[in-house]
């Protein structure tokens, strides 16, 4: 058959690293969404988002990816995705208002013979409940990691797919497009892919919270969960790509999102989640661990206080803040005037009133009495001990995520604090 026209609808992150991957993989792309003024944008180059890679993979493949505001030319395209981001609140719940409104366009402007394909994560129900008689609505599991966007969606590990009967054929179109990803296909029914992202997203929230729980008495201990995590990843039944490395909690949104709808699944239900609601606990408490730390070893004790803090992003190569240990710390900042860098998040983001913008990471640093660096930027790597020591008027560095090298910074005498070793 011939090579099938694909759109995707919703220009945020997940729908535009999508659109570029098709169109890296030879297919006619259409970018669409309902803000003109986010086309043009997207048009002259303009992206809205950080992701590495995305513009070099955008630029390459012009030539077969379009952006359009105009709802008529899907009907043009047999494959259709509706792919926009689902924005959460402080609980962790999604705000569906906008696949709907996007998935009603969809619906009305494809095509009899298109499939379309919910890319969004949804609730599980979401898809069979949205079915109607002669159109072909399928969902697909997204694979979005800010910072990972374009390595995954150019070459998945796996593609899910949720249709009304796993046991036929995938429809012509849809097949065509999938296979060119050259990785497995999974056919299941509409809750169970629905349920499988979630469930891959806690299965990595229990990885998270052992790591931060023994990384946490390794501090007391004396032990080093750097040694610890290498002979956990030997074990088989652990392996090597365990995500064991210790942080601020969970961020970013989608996986508090996970936990909130199994605990909302369990108790309407009748199940037991407490596992869940314990990993909720974990993160919590993690996520101050900067807070906690500060007043053990300066707060409590010095009065006229400056703390320089490097990255606002929840991690790195993102310009997002969802949930962000940093944005965390600095509301627990306040009272003490504060030097904030981050080489990727608008300035236009607001601070606490004691909290001032630097232009670089060693203006942050300069003058302070502590600094904590709480997005590992890779920047970051490339600050000298010696030259934060001369830069800082007191010694102690908070690097939770070890992003400067630890002996280098105990020998030119600054009191390093970094999660999984005292």
């Amino acid at each position: 058959m011939r090579e099938p026209q694909v759109a995707y609808v919703g220009m945020t992150h997940l729908g535009l690293c999508s659109a570029a991957a098709a169109a890296s993989r030879g297919f006619n792309t259409l970018g669409f969404d309902l803000d003109p003024a986010l086309v043009g944008r997207l048009d002259a180059g303009r992206l809205p988002i950080v992701e590495p890679g995305l513009d070099e993979l955008i630029a390459g493949n012009r030539s077969r990816l379009a952006f359009s505001s105009d709802a008529a030319r899907l009907s043009d395209c047999q494959v259709i995705y509706v792919s926009p981001d689902v924005p959460t609140n402080e609980h962790g719940q999604s705000d569906l208002s906008g696949i709907e409104r996007l998935l009603a366009v969809a619906l009305s402007a494809a095509a009899a013979n298109a499939v379309i394909v919910v890319l969004s994560q949804v609730p599980p129900g979401f898809t069979r409940n949205r079915q109607r008689d002669g159109v072909l609505l399928l969902y697909q599991v997204e694979t979005l990691v800010f910072g990972r966007a374009v390595e995954r969606a150019v070459s998945p590990e796996r593609i899910i797919v949720g249709w009304d009967d796993p046991s036929r054929a995938l429809p012509d179109a849809l097949r065509a497009f999938l296979e060119a990803f050259e990785c497995p296909i999974l056919p299941m029914r509409f809750e169970s892919a629905e349920l499988a992202k979630i469930s891959i997203n806690c299965c990595l929230v229990a990885s998270v919270s052992v790591a931060n729980t023994l990384a946490e008495i390794c501090e007391r201990v004396g032990a080093d969960w750097s040694e610890i995590a290498p002979a956990l990843k030997l074990d088989r039944r652990i392996g090597s790509h365990a995500y064991l490395t210790p942080g601020l909690g969970i961020g970013g949104g989608n996986l508090e999102r996970d936990l909130a709808t199994v605990d909302e699944l369990s108790r309407a239900n009748g199940t037991e989640a407490g596992v869940i609601r314990s990993f909720v606990a974990n993160s919590s408490h993690r996520k101050n661990w900067a807070i906690r730390v500060l007043h053990e070893r300066l707060l409590a004790d010095v009065t006229d206080v400056r703390i320089g803090v490097l990255g606002l992003a929840y991690k790195e190569d993102t310009a997002s803040i969802k949930n962000s240990p940093s944005i965390a710390l600095l509301r627990l900042l306040e009272p003490w005037p504060v030097q904030v860098y981050d080489p990727a998040v608008e300035a236009t983001v607001p601070l606490p009133a004691r909290a001032s913008r630097t232009a670089t990471a060693l203006e942050a640093a300069r003058g302070a009495d502590a600094l904590a660096i709480m997005t590992p930027w890779a920047e970051f790597r490339k600050l000298e001990a010696g030259t934060l020591r001369s830069a800082m008027r007191g010694r102690l560095v908070l690097d939770p995520f070890r992003v400067l090298d630890r002996r280098a910074v105990l020998a030119a005498g600054l009191d390093h604090r970094t999660l999984g070793v005292n």
